[in-house]
């Protein structure tokens, strides 16, 4: 078995990237997407990049996950809010439900004031029609702020990844809130293990399994002549102490490979931010940025990823 095969888990869909630019007249990119159920319907809140405005989210809905409906206006309107400074610029969103509601954790942007790096916004909403912007929950520098499904112990929890790049090595860690708006208690939880995530990796919400909280993660490589590299691993938390790593790919299980992924505004990427589990098929959907341009959809089957995460060599 090659390296290649070894590490390949997910499986993209032929008819790749299912949305690009020209499904949003003038955008020049879009990528990185938020991802949930809602109504038997599959949803994606797309990252969009103008050509002429700071980039914004929209809605797009699919009956049968690959052919989407986009709305034709801005999901956010932080106009006349007390976040108006701080999301001019609205990208990778990540959605988790919780009970009722969704809430969508997302990056400031990061240039949006002069000066400002990113922090992390929390908004929510029930119907996908409008968003309630409740507050900053992650201090800069902040770009991967994601919710757990659930209260554990009876708080609320959250993964951050503080740092990254130029302002250090792109740690994850844990912490905890009794209302999802005053966190406290972090704890670490992992830094970057292996070669292709040795600049910085970052997380996506959990998903609940029997073994654990399924945390697929990306990861960064430098390369000296091609620059980075964005690819996409797998870590396991304990259901009950999720500061506690109990599994993790040693090695990658998907990256940018096809001319879409490799070339485009940001090349080599493939990059998450989020994911959806069908229990009842054993089958895990991953909506993906390819290369800052378009949007692939991947696939895997649930109990494929999950005994790799549990039985890598080398792993946690």
């Amino acid at each position: 078995m090659t390296r290649t095969e070894r590490e390949s888990l997910l499986t993209r869909y032929e008819g790749n990237p299912i949305i690009t630019p020209d499904d949003v007249p003038g955008s020049n990119a879009v990528f990185n997407c938020g991802q949930t159920m809602h109504d038997g319907k599959t949803v994606l809140l797309l990252s969009i990049d103008w050509n002429d405005r700071p980039s914004t989210v929209r809605v797009a809905t699919s009956e049968d996950g690959i052919h989407f409906e986009i709305a034709q206006e801005d999901f956010f309107k932080p106009q006349g809010t007390p976040f108006e400074p701080y999301a001019r610029r609205i990208i990778d969103t990540r959605v988790t439900k919780i009970d009722d509601a969704y809430y969508i954790a997302f990056p400031s942007g990061g240039n949006t004031v002069s000066g400002m790096k990113p922090c992390g916004i929390l908004a929510k909403t029930k119907d996908f029609k409008t968003a309630e912007l409740v507050e900053i929950i992650a201090l800069p520098t902040n770009r991967v702020p994601c919710l757990f499904p659930e209260k554990i112990n009876g708080r609320y929890g959250k993964i951050d990844r503080p740092g990254g790049g130029p302002e250090g090595p792109g740690e994850m860690w844990v912490s905890f809130s009794p209302d999802l708006i005053h966190w406290g208690s972090y704890r670490f939880l992992i830094k970057p293990y292996a070669k292709w995530n040795a600049l910085k990796i970052g997380p996506v919400p959990p998903v609940k399994t029997e073994q654990g909280w399924l945390v697929l993660i990306h990861g960064v490589q430098r390369h000296p002549c091609a620059g980075n590299s964005y690819r996409l691993g797998a870590i396991m938390l304990d259901l009950e102490d999720p500061s506690k790593v109990i599994g993790r790919t040693e090695d990658w299980i998907f990256a940018p490979a096809e001319p879409y992924e490799v070339i485009g505004k940001v090349h080599h990427v493939v990059f998450i931010c989020g994911c959806i589990p069908d229990y009842d098929e054993d089958r895990l959907r991953v909506y993906y940025g390819a290369a800052d341009t378009c949007i692939g959809l991947a696939s895997c089957r649930l109990s494929e990823l999950i005994e790799r995460v549990m039985n890598s060599p080398g792993g946690a």
